[in-house]
């Protein structure tokens, strides 16, 4: 089996190498010269036609790409030279809307469009993953084997139609807003404690035995292993996206998710380095009661 690999970054980069150490022929596309300058132990190749070419019918392309304008000019390009029986593959982050209308455009012209919603960081890329699939089942079983051979044990799903593999990573990604932000409160209020508590050392205990050890709390205790203090970090966090669909997908399904929602809030407001809404706020309490106002020194 041969892939065809484009976007190299991170992501990229690492899931190409987990292919290739499993005996899947790889070859790579980038737009970045850099990238195409320091990767020495993958094939690139220098354009998109030149990677068509020495791939094996029916052709197999992987896309790791930023979600949509990137992701959305590929799949244009790709399904005016790729034949039909050939697979597209996004792996990306993808809005399940736009995967659906990437699975229908393919189908034009009888190109198989998988959506694979992929998790595990850029760990998980290189040495695991774990990937949501949706397309055709016929086609997912036809390739079976290459998801079986790139992610960890029971590590892959088949999730139904096209869009069901990125909605499912939109939900877990979701959820991982949440936990993140739980993560961080709880830590927050033992940073300031009277206790003198060791963080790192408490990351350690959760992550052996107690109910919410897990992934995220071994990530916890080694970035606290290196600076527990975390003074060389701006509190500003970005959201990629995917929580605010999940939000979004909550409301228009009427389902209540107030944890993620006030997690991707607290993602909103930590961004905000105007504080208007904050100073309105102040100044609104020192009209009505006389408190305080705090001004700028």
């Amino acid at each position: 089996m041969k892939i065809g690999i484009i976007g190299l970054g991170k992501m990229g980069l690492m899931l190409a190498r987990n292919l290739r150490d499993h005996q899947i022929d790889v070859i790579g596309y980038d737009v970045n010269e850099a990238i195409k300058k320091s990767v020495s132990d993958i094939t690139i190749t220098e354009s998109i036609d030149d990677l068509l070419l020495n791939l094996n019918t029916p052709r197999i392309v992987w896309m790791m790409l930023p979600a949509g304008q990137p992701t959305d000019d590929m799949v244009n390009i790709l399904t005016s030279r790729l034949s039909a029986g050939d697979i597209l593959i996004d792996g990306g982050n993808s809005h399940f809307k736009d995967s659906i209308s990437h699975f229908e455009e393919s189908a034009k012209k009888s190109i198989h469009f998988l959506d694979v919603g992929t998790s595990g960081g850029i760990d998980g890329a290189r040495n695991g993953a774990c990937m949501m699939i949706g397309g055709e089942e016929a086609i997912f079983k036809s390739i079976e084997p290459l998801f079986n051979a790139i992610n960890v044990e029971s590590g892959y799903m088949y999730c139904g139609p096209a869009g069901s593999g990125h909605y499912l990573k939109m939900i877990h990604n979701g959820i991982e807003y949440g936990m993140m932000q739980s993560i961080a409160e709880g830590f927050n209020v033992l940073y300031h404690s009277d206790y003198d508590y060791d963080l790192e050392s408490v990351a350690r205990v959760f992550s052996n035995g107690s109910v919410i050890r897990g992934w995220l709390m071994e990530l916890t205790e080694k970035l606290l292993s290196v600076d527990s203090t975390l003074d060389d970090i701006e509190g500003v966090v970005f959201a990629s996206g995917e929580g605010s669909w999940t939000v979004s997908e909550a409301l228009r399904l009427q389902v209540p998710i107030p944890v993620i929602t006030q997690s991707l809030f607290a993602r909103y407001t930590s961004q905000d380095s105007d504080k208007y809404g904050e100073k309105l706020l102040a100044s609104l309490r020192n009209q009505f009661g006389g408190h305080s106002v705090q001004k700028k020194e």
